[in-house]
């Protein structure tokens, strides 16, 4: 693939298609607060997308890209001619993914991700055939291989293909319904509508909402639980889209990642890449025993957060993570036995749950009564969630593994390879010393930033053997120091 070629035809279209999304809210501006001379809106409206057409086609037109001499060689620029060449061995991974207006062709689009590409993708190919994607793949793949081992022989047979997790009907229902996705999309359709305050009637609504308010506490309850209804099935449905017939599987040593209904996505991950292994279970999973497996990879940026933090296995049985993931990542052990943290660190825990949520609760008493006695139960709320984040906490070292565990909301075990971890830290306070506590962090390279855990108020000898078995030598300087 040493000759120049350009992406499909309908990459001037995606391209005119995002210029004119990037405008939208301009346009709607203009036309609502713009000139009164509807002929004059129309004819600059016409313009803008006549002007964004033709820019559109003379970007894909000057858009090569070529595999030449080890290097991905892209060619770019209307007015200014830009050249951008990246080295195989650079490439960390290829993000495929099927959109819309690439499907009903049989394209893909490709973003090529880099160890050092930053804040956006190095470089991305809007529309290109599967097969042209594939060729590309192989090369990379023949590239890297032989890189490692430049003395033998690259094998040409058909890499090996292993199925290592396929969503069921009954866990993407699962997943959907227990996302936590209603929120998001209330604060979305919030942060849409108070968009336009200037423009819709807020005030005749409100007055209007009074009316429905005194007809009775009963007819309220049930407009919000239709409200909260709708939101779910919105979320239920947008989830089941996203992360329907998500398949992982282990191609040579790569995990290739497929997933999406409308918009179909590939990944590929290379098992070198692995960070640390994360296992999230939020509170709603968690009595049922389900959790979700990220895998922390390097490379990602902040444009593209998520070939960083890779969701590896949306939801499973916690039970069940180790044999599902030890015969493709032996390294790693799935269930070490967490030590957890001494009695005497409970009070830590609920002191810092306490001390913001406590005034704020005995201001609301005094100042709106009888109603701010109802803060009790956020009081209530902090006890309870202080004593689960104290209960979880613990750590486990294993021969080369370290893992820790500690909840915010969602309650995260990390995993983590010691020749992957980046730094290990141990902190204690004036108040910690007395009680012969400390917390012990750890962070691991993952993306443009890092990712790990930190654990408060564990014994201090398990902080000093956490540190030194991530620097191989046991300092009796450093045991002073604490």
């Amino acid at each position: 693939m040493s000759e120049p070629r350009r992406l499909h035809p309908i990459s001037a279209v995606i391209n005119c298609l995002k210029q004119l999304k990037d405008l939208l809210i301009p346009f709607l501006v203009f036309v609502v607060f713009g000139s009164k001379n509807g002929l004059f809106q129309l004819i600059v409206s016409v313009g803008i997308i006549v002007i964004v057409l033709i820019a559109g086609i003379l970007t894909w037109l000057r858009f090569t890209y070529r595999l030449e001499e080890g290097e991905l060689r892209i060619e770019y620029g209307v007015f200014v001619r830009k050249k951008r060449y990246i080295p195989f061995e650079r490439i960390q991974s290829l993000d495929l993914s099927e959109g819309i207006l690439q499907r009903p062709f049989n394209l893909v689009k490709v973003k090529v991700e880099t160890a050092g590409s930053g804040g956006e993708a190095e470089a991305v190919l809007t529309a290109i055939s599967k097969a042209e994607a594939d060729s590309i793949q192989q090369v990379l793949t023949s590239a890297q291989q032989a890189s490692f081992n430049e003395n033998e022989e690259f094998n040409q047979e058909k890499p090996k293909e292993e199925i290592v997790y396929k969503i069921t009907f009954k866990q993407l229902l699962l997943l959907s319904s227990t996302s936590g996705g209603v929120g998001v999309v209330i604060s979305a359709v919030f942060a849409f509508i108070f968009q336009f305050e200037e423009v819709i009637p807020y005030e005749k609504i409100f007055s209007g909402l009074e009316d429905v308010i005194s007809s009775g506490v009963m007819m309220i309850s049930f407009l919000v639980l239709i409200g909260f209804f709708i939101a779910w099935a919105v979320a239920l449905i947008g989830m089941m889209l996203k992360y329907s017939d998500f398949t992982v599987k282990k191609v040579d040593e790569d995990l290739i990642i497929t997933r999406g209904l409308l918009e179909k996505r590939q990944l590929t991950i290379p098992l070198y890449r692995i960070q640390a292994i994360r296992i999230s279970e939020n509170l709603v999973r968690q009595p049922l025993g389900l959790g979700t497996v990220y895998m922390e990879s390097a490379g990602g940026s902040l444009e593209n957060a998520e070939s960083a933090r890779v969701m590896l296995l949306p939801i499973v049985k916690s039970k069940e993570i180790m044999g599902i993931l030890s015969p493709y990542i032996p390294d790693y052990c799935f269930d070490p036995v967490i030590k957890p943290l001494p009695n005497r660190a409970l009070r830590r825990y609920l002191f810092r749950g306490l001390v913001v949520i406590l005034p704020l609760a005995v201001l609301a008493m005094i100042f709106f009564s009888p109603w701010g006695y109802l803060s009790i139960l956020f009081i209530l709320l902090a006890i309870v969630l202080s004593y689960f984040k104290y209960r979880d906490a613990g750590w486990k070292v294993d021969d080369q593994q370290l893992s820790l565990r500690y909840r915010s909301i969602i309650r995260n075990t990390v995993y983590m390879k010691r020749n992957r971890i980046q730094t290990v830290s141990v902190r204690e306070s004036y108040f910690q010393n007395k009680k012969d506590l400390a917390s012990i962090e750890a962070t691991a390279m993952s993306g443009t930033g890092g990712t790990g855990g930190l654990v408060a108020d564990l014994e201090k000898k398990d902080a000093c053997v956490i540190y030194q078995w991530y620097s191989y030598t046991k300092s009796e300087e450093f045991l002073k120091e604490i």
